[in-house]
């Protein structure tokens, strides 16, 4: 069953670009994937989305990561509002983080943001507000260019979800 590769198959390219617009924020990886259509399996589609991701450059990856919001933090971010509702649900976890556990992921956010020049991105889906907390603290201790793939590595894991998302919206 190619329940993805199906639907971003059927859709019009305008429809297409928006869809895979909400799954990351990289205009060139969208752009990556609409090449790369039509897709054979769903298979393919995670595929392509791997090997297009991988394929971009730093600023590509930044631009991806400026779509997300803050782990803890309520500000909106310049994202699709779908992007947005996913973020909310992705991050789920931090619906019963104590007031000190929020104030240091935001605080700790802060920090990395300084350190490393974009936002502390993880794939929060089914963590726990104290296992991000405890990821961020650990990754602050990474050398930049460590930092950045382990980044981009969880902008990849985060778009796999939200590819199979777009059936379900």
């Amino acid at each position: 069953m190619n329940v993805v590769a199906d639907h971003v198959n059927r859709l019009p390219a305008d429809a297409c670009r928006d869809a895979l617009a909400r799954c990351c924020g990289a205009g060139r990886w969208v752009d990556g994937m609409l090449a790369a259509r039509p897709f054979a399996s769903d298979a393919a589609v995670f595929t392509a989305a791997e090997r297009v991701w991988w394929a971009l450059d730093h600023d590509d990856w930044l631009e991806a990561f400026a779509r997300h919001p803050r782990i803890g933090d309520r500000t909106p971010v310049a994202a699709p509002p779908a992007a947005r509702d996913w973020a909310r649900q992705e991050q789920a976890g931090m619906a019963g983080a104590s007031e000190e556990c929020r104030r240091a992921l935001v605080e700790g956010g802060h920090a990395y943001e300084n350190r490393f020049g974009h936002v502390f991105l993880i794939c929060a889906t089914g963590r726990g507000a104290d296992d991000m907390l405890a990821e961020l603290r650990r990754r602050l201790r990474h050398d930049a260019a460590t930092e950045f793939r382990v980044a981009a590595g969880e902008q990849a894991k985060i778009t796999r979800l939200r590819l199979e998302k777009l059936v379900s919206q």
